[in-house]
């Protein structure tokens, strides 16, 4: 009798491992087109990706899910789980910088003049007097419970300084 050099693998962490791979699955649909087709998959599984997307059926997505696991069980996974945690991060990254700007928003609505230094510490080169107008008008939308049109330019004036790249 023949030994194999690979030790059997239990029904349970089959089950385990195809599970993940549909989980997988499911996070690559979230992936827009242009993101896909630059992952190194097969024609074969971008197109059973696309056609998940259509399906609105909770079974036949179930079907298809199970079938998008079964082709990513004969792929190197590494490469594509690599790539969603990329995509994770840098979803969390943007999602913490929004909120830090909001954040900071919502500080010079509430502080105004006083809340000042911090901005132009972390923006040095801001427009200060265009700076102090937006705060105004916001805190004066805010007393008048008028709809926050300036509290959203400040908001967006904060984000476009945040995205330049001399800060």
């Amino acid at each position: 009798m023949e030994e194999d050099d690979q030790p059997e693998i239990s029904k349970s962490q089959r089950k385990r491992d195809m599970d993940e791979l549909k989980k997988l699955g499911i996070e690559l649909l979230e992936f827009s087109d242009d993101a896909l087709r630059q992952l190194i998959m097969s024609d074969v599984l971008l197109e059973a990706l696309r056609t998940a997307r259509r399906i609105t059926s909770n079974s036949a997505r179930k079907r298809q899910m199970q079938y998008i696991g079964k082709l990513l069980k004969d792929v190197d996974a590494a490469p594509l789980h690599e790539a969603v945690a990329v995509r994770n991060h840098q979803h969390a990254t943007h999602t913490r910088e929004f909120h830090q700007i909001e954040a900071l928003r919502d500080k010079l609505i509430r502080d105004g003049d006083n809340a000042l230094p911090e901005v132009l510490a972390l923006f040095p080169r801001c427009d200060r007097q265009y700076l102090r107008k937006l705060i105004r008008q916001a805190r004066n939308e805010q007393e008048t419970k008028q709809p926050p049109r300036a509290s959203r330019l400040l908001f967006r004036h904060l984000r476009e300084l945040q995205e330049e790249p001399d800060y």
